[in-house]
Parts: structure tokens; sequence; C-alpha cells
């Protein structure tokens, strides 16, 4: 089987399209951040389970933070199959194009993983309303 443009092409608009959600799920998860510390901070409120809450909070950050990366790598060495392959090192652009497969599987499970703790965050929080609607 040959290899060429056709295959590289393929992962031109997943590529992106992947950075983007990280990059969107990122600033939301940085927006909620800012506002449960100036709560925290500046208004004296607290929810239950506050370092559950920050403690998984810390882990999606770092967790999207390695899916951008993994997901940055994959579009540079996709960008090298391509170079490679206009100069005519075919063996050497499929290695590349496998490692750009590789990174993106990795930065999949990781996204994968990342909702996984963002629908245990989102229960710590409902835990927080039940907890509030019974006192009432």
């Amino acid at each position: 089987m040959k290899f060429d443009y056709v295959f590289i092409a393929i992962m031109f608009p997943a590529i992106p399209l992947m950075m983007s959600v990280f990059s969107n799920r990122f600033h939301t998860l940085s927006v909620l951040i800012r506002s449960m510390h100036d709560q925290y901070k500046y208004k004296k409120k607290s929810p239950a389970k506050i370092k559950k809450q920050f403690s998984i909070l810390e882990s999606r950050v770092v967790l999207l933070r390695r899916a951008q990366i993994s997901m940055g790598l994959s579009f540079l060495f996709n960008m090298f199959s391509v170079l490679l392959l206009f100069v005519q090192q075919e063996d050497i652009a499929k290695i590349s194009f496998v490692i750009c497969l590789l990174l993106i599987i990795n930065a999949l499970i990781i996204y994968l993983y990342e909702i996984m703790l963002s629908s245990k965050a989102l229960k710590l929080h409902l835990s927080d309303l039940e907890i509030k609607n019974k006192r009432k």
C-alpha cells in the first residue's frame, strides 16, 4: 500500500478540532476555578467538600494540559509527515505519522479520563445542593 498525502490529510480537520475542544474545556474550567476562588477568598463562602472539589479541579487542569500537549505534538508530527513525504522520505514519514496517531490516541484517553473526573465533580456539586435542601 502506498503511503501518500491522503492519509496525512485525514488528520488535518480532526487535530485542530480536538485542540479547540480541549481549549474550550480548559477555559471553562479556569472560569469555574476563578469563580470558586473569589467565593472562597472574598465572600468567605465555601461549598461542602471543597477540598475534594479543589483536588478534582487541579487534576482536571493537569489532564487537560497533558491532552493539549499530546494533541499539539501530534499536529507537529503530522506536519513532519507532510514535510518528509515532500522530500521523498516515505519510510520516515510513515514513522512520523504513526507517532502522530499514537499521540492522538493518548490525548483521547486522557480526555476521557478528564470527562470522568468532571462527572465526579458534578456529583459533588449535586451532593452540596442536596445538603442545602435538607436543611430547609
